[in-house]
């Protein structure tokens, strides 16, 4: 009976592994621009460890930014906008979660405001799944001062009477994310909420992907969209003291 359950086990978790690994392999990896982006040079040091940290150099960084990847995609492929980011005087971090997948790790925040204690406060944000695991954090842990959304949305009405400052952007061209309930999520949110859309952009375009399964092809570059996501979210930071 032992060896049967063994046997079993052992299977089981081969199964597990089998599948995990094709799951990593279907994942959406990082191009050119988000390679470009993870090198350190006069301006930004890069470390890519147990996170993605993007510090600027040469300052005192007194505020943070934590950033959760959307569903499947690789933590690196969100480089690009987190360091646009990091060169506005911000400390970000790209949270890396188990098998991709922020629902995995919602708490992964804890791990990393722990080792930057030279930061007087937090923020966060997150794209698609990561976007609502973000806002769930930010529900429930109140040094968290703002949170901007990409493509995303709350999982509920936790915020809705909170104090928190929240930007949500959307591209207009978005094939993935649903409308329905992004447009619902405006009475969950607290009042003076920015709703910003980015004409031409689309979901995979908040990261250095390349086009995601079921997304529209935009009408602006990548480059602009970053761009366009990076000044709306420093626009957010700058509000908070």
């Amino acid at each position: 009976m032992k060896k049967k359950i063994t046997l079993f086990l052992v299977i089981v978790l081969g199964v597990i592994g089998v599948g995990s690994g094709v799951w990593l392999s279907k994942s959406y990896a990082a191009c050119q621009l988000a390679q470009e982006a993870l090198i350190t040079d006069d301006n930004i040091t890069v470390e890519n460890g147990d996170y993605i940290s993007f510090t600027p150099k040469n300052k005192e960084v007194t505020k943070g930014y934590i950033f959760y990847p959307g569903g499947g995609v690789k933590a690196e492929a969100y480089a690009p906008i987190c360091r646009q980011i990091a060169e506005d005087g911000y400390e970000v971090v790209i949270a890396k979660m188990p098998l991709n997948l922020a629902v995995l790790s919602p708490n992964k925040a804890d791990e990393i405001i722990k080792d930057f204690d030279n930061i007087d406060s937090w923020s966060i944000g997150g794209h698609s799944l990561g976007g609502v695991m973000a806002s769930k954090y930010a529900s429930t842990h109140k040094n968290i001062k703002a949170l901007a959304l990409y493509a995303s949305y709350p999982s509920g009405d936790e915020l809705k009477d909170s104090n928190i400052e929240v930007v949500s952007i959307y591209g207009s061209k978005d094939g993935v994310v649903n409308k329905e309930n992004l447009d619902e999520s405006k009475e969950n949110l607290p009042d003076g909420s920015e709703f910003i859309e980015i004409k031409g952009g689309n979901h995979s375009q908040f990261g250095d992907y390349g086009l995601q399964n079921g997304d529209n092809k935009a009408t602006i570059s990548g480059e602009k969209q970053f761009n366009y996501t990076a000044k709306y979210t420093t626009e957010l930071l700058d509000k908070i003291k």
